[in-house]
């Protein structure tokens, strides 16, 4: 099998981002962004969806985080679209459901090729730990857009903003898992009719 990995440089006047991944990894984390609780919310990724992730980045902030949130999400998503490759004999759909105390998230992907995000995260609190959680919002759409994925996110209850946060990013990793994970029953072979996507 050929190595699903990718390295994807983006460097803007905002941001200068390396990020690393290999989808077929053990959950590695490497992270030198700056921004605390993105990076916790990305070891979640890497952990539950056993991807090797290891990102750097530079950004400008002291004006605020918003810049190197949706450029990390942005580059993420690049990095997803080189390693998978013309994805035949993947999965393609994943989805999961977790839970953590009072919080549960639903989160279902589609590697579809077109880019489509639907985000229903009623946030009890607009900042935890100084990090402002509507930039979430920024991330995910910067990854959908370049990773070509839909993307539906679904807190369906809690009340603790970071439980909810991250029930909603364990999920993701564990429903890239599925999404990317390759199906013997379809090697070779496009998941789609279309015979492209």
């Amino acid at each position: 099998m050929a190595e699903r990995t990718a390295s994807v440089e983006r460097n803007t006047l905002e941001t200068q981002i390396k990020v690393s991944i290999n989808l077929d990894g053990t959950g590695k984390a490497r992270f030198a962004i700056g921004v605390p609780f993105l990076e916790h919310m990305l070891e979640q990724i890497a952990r539950h969806g056993l991807i090797d992730l290891d990102i750097e980045c530079q950004g400008d902030l002291h004006i605020d985080d918003h810049h190197t949130v949706e450029d990390v999400g942005i580059t993420l998503g690049q990095a997803f679209t080189k390693a998978i490759g013309d994805k035949k004999g993947m999965t393609r759909y994943g989805h999961s459901y977790v839970p953590l105390d009072e919080a549960l998230s639903r989160v279902v992907i589609d590697f579809s090729g077109r880019p489509g995000l639907q985000m229903h995260v009623p946030f009890t609190r607009a900042v935890v730990g100084g990090f402002d959680v509507d930039l979430f919002q920024e991330f995910f759409q910067g990854f959908v857009n370049h990773a070509l994925v839909s993307l539906h996110i679904d807190n369906l209850r809690g009340h603790n903003t970071h439980h909810q946060i991250e029930t909603v990013f364990k999920a993701f990793g564990r429903a890239l898992r599925m999404a990317v994970e390759l199906d013997p029953r379809m090697a070779g072979q496009m998941p789609s009719t279309k015979g492209m996507l």
